[in-house]
């Protein structure tokens, strides 16, 4: 009898683990298992960076180039994730390939880059091409979407 409680103990966390990941895979939170593609979409705002799914990608003012220091904080990266890239970034029909690039984050993902801007997704984003959150304002600075010059969008 002990011995199946705990298969069943193990196989119920198993399950939630599963669950918790294919929750977490859903929607812009969900970090990069190859090659991150980068994209452009046209939105309200003109035509934005978006990851392979459509998801704004944002900038953060605060941040120097090359550097996220959003991933000293663990509440930053909760609501802006860095949209990570296991080997090169692939560029879409009009991201130039030449400003695309990564950085190191602690623990050894590697974060895209956009001519030297670190590039986030936000958690709160509900779908494909949403700019609600493009100008929000936490973590010491603005959030703002990019342009294929690599200039931000406001």
């Amino acid at each position: 009898m002990k011995r199946t409680a705990a298969t069943i103990s193990v196989a119920v966390a198993v399950a939630a683990s599963l669950l918790a990941a294919g929750a977490q895979g859903r929607g812009p939170s969900a970090r990069a298992a190859r090659a991150a593609v980068v994209q452009l979409r046209s939105t309200s705002l003109g035509r934005i960076l978006v990851d392979g799914s459509g998801f704004t990608l944002y900038e953060h003012t605060n941040d120097p180039r090359g550097r996220d220091l959003c991933a000293s904080s663990s509440e930053c990266i909760e609501s802006w994730p860095a949209y990570t890239s296991r080997g090169r970034p692939t560029p879409g029909r009009g991201v130039r390939a030449s400003l695309l690039s990564t950085i190191a984050l602690p623990g050894g993902a590697r974060q895209v880059t956009y001519a030297g801007h670190p590039l986030y997704l936000y958690a709160g984003d509900s779908g494909p091409g949403e700019t609600g959150y493009v100008g929000a304002d936490s973590f010491g600075g603005r959030w703002l979407a990019v342009g294929a010059g690599g200039r931000a969008v406001r």
